[in-house]
Parts: structure tokens; sequence; C-alpha cells
């Protein structure tokens, strides 16, 4: 008699199946989908994002607008809804391939850690794996933040030095050379390496509480991807949100204004305290749980378009 071979639901042959397919996503999957999901993550947020960089720009002494509410209107007021997107140009060529190279980053680091394409990965490894994301996207982000900032901060002043993200990168290669471009590098490594970790690690541990008995976590509903996101964003942002503070100061601020990272840090602490650390953080936790949440719904849908458009890849 042949043996019985039905595999039940919850059994540990079905998830040693599906470990075994999800190991088999290809990088170029995971680099194409990241793609999308930062393309998502961008049109949802960036209106926000242009709220958070003017209140933590703004001098406390003279400061033009009293929260969240009142910098979004008074965008909108003077520069219509337009204003509100301004300087997108940089980071829309820069998201992309930015989060493209995280989730590639992020599935690279998994594979290094695993002996075995079944073996699963511990918690601390999984935050390495998003250490090592945000690492590499930093190539990536630095430039874009920077040209990014100055435009946001611009648009606030008034002024118009800089008509768009190329010309703005032109004068600053033309001023300070490639130094002037990635100014604040070490800032958004400080920023980016533990807050991606934790990013991917809520993440991941999310998707499988949220998973139901028996199911893989390629079969979380909708609703549930979105949570896991959104929740992921907002923990990102509440670990990333001091150096981010830093990191917009100093690379908005005149040339020898600062003398580096710990100038920046006695200086803010000296006039606004440490709650000038946590400047904007109503408009990031705005910000992140929306647009986190479109980051990996676009990246899960664009996955699983991609394993029926291109099986084999």
């Amino acid at each position: 008699m042949r043996p019985n071979t039905t595999v039940h639901v919850g059994s540990p042959e079905l998830q040693a199946s599906e470990m075994k397919q999800e190991a088999k996503v290809s990088p170029l999957k995971n680099f194409v989908a990241g793609g999308v999901g930062g393309t998502c993550l961008l049109l949802v947020g960036h209106p926000l994002d242009t709220v958070k960089v003017i209140l933590q720009t703004q001098p406390r002494a003279s400061a033009l607008y009293s929260g969240v509410y009142d910098c979004f209107c008074h965008i909108v007021v003077r520069q219509g809804i337009a204003g509100l997107y301004r300087g997108m140009g940089a980071p829309l060529a820069c998201v992309a391939p930015m989060m493209a190279i995280s989730f590639l980053s992020f599935g690279l680091g998994k594979r290094l850690q695993q002996s075995d394409p079944e073996t699963t990965l511990s918690h601390s490894q999984i935050f390495l794996s998003g250490c090592l994301a945000g690492t590499f996207t930093t190539v990536v982000v630095a430039p874009g933040e920077r040209i990014k900032c100055l435009l946001q901060v611009q648009s606030r002043s008034g002024e118009s030095r800089y008509a768009g993200p190329l010309d703005c990168a032109f004068k600053l290669y033309k001023d300070r050379g490639i130094h002037g471009v990635y100014r604040g590098t070490v800032l958004t490594l400080i920023r980016d390496v533990p807050s991606t970790g934790l990013y991917f690690l809520t993440y991941e541990y999310l998707k499988g509480a949220l998973t139901p008995v028996g199911q893989s976590v390629s079969q979380l509903s909708t609703p549930n991807i979105l949570l896991a996101g959104g929740a992921a964003g907002i923990l990102n942002w509440t670990v990333a949100l001091p150096p981010d503070v830093l990191k917009s100061n100093f690379q908005t601020a005149a040339d020898g204004r600062y003398g580096g990272l710990w100038d920046v840090l006695r200086t803010l602490l000296r006039e606004e305290g440490p709650k000038g650390l946590y400047k904007g953080f109503s408009a990031v936790l705005l910000r992140a749980f929306p647009a986190n949440a479109a980051c990996f719904l676009g990246f899960e849908v664009a996955l699983k378009a991609l394993d029926m458009a291109a099986p084999r890849w």
C-alpha cells in the first residue's frame, strides 16, 4: 500500500515547503518590487515630509509656524497643493532605486546569514540584514536628501536660488565638488542604519504574528500588510527622528555655520533643549503610517505580479 502523502494545513511539511518557496524569490524581483514600493511611499508621504523639514529647520526665536496644521495650511494658501510636493524631483529620481537597493540588500543580508535556505533567521539576524540595507542605500539617499531639503527650505524662505533638483545638484557640485553634494552623509548613516534594521525587523515580525495559523505569510491580507507596514514606519521614524533633525539642519545651513556633527548637536541642545531633537514629530507620525503602509503594499503587490508574469526569474 502506498503511504499517505497528504500534507495537512499547518503541518511542518507545509511550513517547510512555504519557506522553501519564499527563499526562491530572486534578488531581481526584490529589486523591481522595491522600486515600486519606494514610488508608492514617496507619492503618499512627500507632502508631510515637506512640512516636517520646514518645521525642523525654522529658527525657534523666529518661528513662522505654530505646528503641523498651521504649516500645512500656509503652504497650500501661498503655493497651492504643488507647494507640498516641492523638492520631490530629487527623491523621485532616488527613491525608486533607493528602495530597490534596500529590499535587494535586505534579501542579500538574509541569504548571507543562512547556511540552508530553509533556516529560520533570528530577530537579531533580521535586524542586521536591515542594517545592511540602510548602509547600502546611503549612497543614493544622502545626495537626494541634501537636494530635497534645500529645495524645501527654499520654498519656505521665498528665495529662488535653485530652479530645480538638477540645477541644485549642479550648483552644489560647482561650489563644493562632490563633498557639497554628499554633505551630511555621516548623519544619514547614523539615521538610516539602526532605523532600517528596526524597520524590517518590525515588518517581518508583524507579518508572522498577523498570519493565521496554517497559512503562509504570502497569503497575508491587504489590511494586515498595511498594518504591519504602517507600524514598521512609525517605529522606524521614532528611532530615526533625532539624527534626522540634525541632518536637516546641517544640510541646509550656510557653509561654515557648523563645525561638524557634534557642533550641530551642541548648538541645537543649547538653543532649543532636548525637545529640539523631536521637531516635526507630529508630521513624522502622520506621514509614517500611510507612507510606509503604501510602500510595503506596493512591494507585496509588485512581487506577486512578478511571480505570475515571470515565475522563472
